[in-house]
């Protein structure tokens, strides 16, 4: 998840960097660069996170850009872990380059629980049965009088997280400005929410936050909210959905498999995340959009 540039974590911050978004501090132990803004402008935004880096000793230089501004970056070391393609716009791919700056963390310390769960969920792509509804929950946007049952949820789950979800006043600024949140319900209490951040000039968008309280897991309530969120995204015009999911969570890595995303890469000890720096899994998925199937006619 992104955020905006004036928002602030109790270690990671967010700010503007010449014509790029980024993310850095020490709970991470990264910079990462959530948005270049002018593709030819790769060369400049790839110095200015470097020298950073290197100001901070930070271990990981991570770097989100169109593949037209790949190539600056590759030129200075970064080697490319992922690629979402037609992320901008359903045309133009989008690819997850990393630099390390510290040989400790170019190596993953779960490397065979990450390969199992990826097995795992590879293994149930085909198997793409609507979600069922189970008795008893109902799903819906959330709004700002939910943000603070948002923020606890958030609390109980994450030990550590790389954005502030556990913070109301941020749950209702991304609320108000590019994020759209689901939620489960039973018995009228809050079970599970995840999000859609949007991408309104890239026709993207990256569902996230993905958390169900202990007692209510197993019920495929993510499965769900995926669906719903797909649904509210396609609404809005959105040609790509992806994901930036934890590795090591089978759960979640099959919810995304089973919903016909394809897997193109892991970003290795990416995201402080449940307290700790894990790896993760890219998985990406074209939506159907009436913005598709008018070109399709017009090129018809």
């Amino acid at each position: 998840m992104t955020g905006n540039p004036n928002t602030r974590m109790a270690e990671d911050r967010i700010e503007r960097l010449g014509s790029a978004l980024i993310q850095h501090g020490p709970l991470s132990d990264r910079v990462y660069l959530m948005k270049l803004e002018d593709a030819d402008k790769g060369a400049e935004a790839a110095e200015h996170v470097l020298a950073l880096a290197r100001s901070r000793d930070y271990g990981k230089v991570f770097v989100k850009a169109p593949a037209a501004a790949s190539a600056a970056f590759l030129e200075l070391g970064f080697e490319e872990e992922a690629r979402v393609p037609g992320m901008l716009c359903g045309k133009r791919d989008v690819c997850f380059l990393a630099r390390f700056r510290k040989p400790s963390r170019a190596k993953s310390r779960d490397a065979e629980a990450v390969r199992r769960v990826l097995d795992i969920a590879l293994a149930r792509t085909k198997r793409r049965s609507p979600p069922r509804v189970p008795s008893g929950y109902t799903f819906q946007v959330l709004g700002q009088e939910h943000c603070q049952a948002m923020a606890v949820l958030y609390g109980q789950v994450f030990a550590s997280y790389p954005f502030p979800i556990h913070d109301p006043r941020y749950l209702c600024e991304t609320m108000r400005t590019h994020v759209r949140y689901m939620g489960a319900f039973k018995d009228g209490s809050l079970a599970a929410v995840a999000s859609a951040e949007l991408d309104r000039k890239g026709r993207n968008a990256e569902m996230t936050d993905f958390a169900t309280l202990p007692e209510h897991r197993g019920q495929g309530l993510a499965s769900i909210l995926l669906a719903r969120l797909e649904e509210e995204a396609a609404r809005l015009g959105v040609l790509t959905a992806y994901t930036i999911a934890r590795a090591v969570s089978p759960g979640m890595n099959i919810t995304f498999a089973r919903a016909g995303y394809a897997f193109d890469g892991t970003l290795t000890r990416n995201t402080n995340i449940a307290g700790a720096l894990e790896c993760m899994n890219v998985w990406h998925k074209p939506l159907r959009t009436d913005a598709q199937t008018e070109g399709r006619n017009a090129a018809a």
